[in-house]
């Protein structure tokens, strides 16, 4: 099979995610039934850290022991990458070691290049640009619990962020809408966003981007990166918090998600995160089970 990279959401057709939700559902009943399985046995995941991580660590990680294979954990701090080696060489050399890489980095541009130079699959552990992984996970999780997300209203409350940027790639594929509410300043960077991408609507005020929506969702209001932006961030996202108020302008059926870590107050009240409505807690586990489908169908393919 030819190579095939995950480095944004959009690198997966409708047909292929289609594929990897049913592989990822009988893959988690396996898991939770305790029963073994075991198709890389014998294969090797190299996870590439140059972003600290707890969710991506260690869903990947557990994720490839659970699949019969061995992950090896790199920081850049503690490789030659991180003295200056050449992310064309240092692909060069890793996928001749290896069966599969995650890479958990700063800009897009790293990543791309990586995978150009790369003999192996190439997944994105979350770029500044994308996070293609954990939007995989949430529409996933959505699926779980309601049924098709096509046609269904999503709304994002928050930062223009690598998140924002997957969920509008998602939309594209798989046919739903996205109303989008940011502060001033904190916009959609065109650049990013297809040209031809109508899924989605611009809303000034976050609760009227949550109005009649089916899922609510955030992200902290200053990303990995950002962190000398946090006082003047704070200030300009003032009440863009997911409340009770905002949650009860969605459907009554609306689910919230949130990628974690979250900051109770900033981003999202505690009654919100922590409540009838929450799917946080499946949706972050179920990042272990769709990274699991995708580990499989990038090695194998379809099995």
């Amino acid at each position: 099979m030819a190579i095939k990279h995950y480095l944004q959401f959009a690198d997966l057709t409708l047909d292929e995610y289609d594929y990897l939700i049913e592989r990822a559902k009988i893959i988690k009943r396996k898991f939770k039934s305790y029963e073994p399985y075991h198709p890389l046995t014998d294969r090797t995941l190299v996870m590439v850290f140059e972003k600290n991580s707890t969710r991506t660590r260690l869903s990947f990680e557990a994720g490839m022991h659970q699949l019969g294979g061995a992950a090896i954990y790199l920081n850049t701090r503690d490789s030659q990458l991180g003295r200056g080696e050449p992310v064309e060489d240092a692909a060069q050399v890793m996928s001749r070691m290896c069966d599969i890489i995650m890479i958990r980095t700063f800009g897009q541009e790293i990543i791309d290049r990586f995978a150009a130079h790369s003999r192996v699959p190439v997944i994105n552990g979350l770029t500044n640009e994308h996070h293609p992984c954990q939007v995989f996970a949430d529409v996933f999780t959505y699926i779980e619990h309601r049924g098709t997300i096509a046609g269904k209203t999503v709304a994002w409350v928050g930062d223009a962020n690598n998140m924002l940027y997957s969920w509008l790639q998602a939309a594209e594929v798989f046919g739903f809408h996205l109303n989008v509410s940011t502060p001033t300043g904190y916009d959609i960077n065109p650049a990013l966003v297809s040209s031809d991408n109508q899924r989605y609507t611009v809303f000034k005020n976050p609760a009227d981007a949550c109005d009649g929506s089916d899922l609510v969702t955030t992200d902290v209001w200053t990303s990995m990166g950002y962190e000398e932006e946090n006082a003047a961030r704070l200030k300009a996202f003032d009440g863009w918090i997911v409340d009770a108020a905002k949650m009860q302008r969605a459907n009554k059926d609306a689910l919230f998600m949130h990628c974690l870590p979250a900051h109770r107050g900033e981003e999202v009240a505690a009654e919100v995160i922590d409540g009838p409505q929450s799917v946080v807690w499946n949706e972050a586990e179920n990042r272990l089970h769709v990274q699991k489908a995708l580990l499989e169908y990038l090695v194998l393919g379809k099995i």
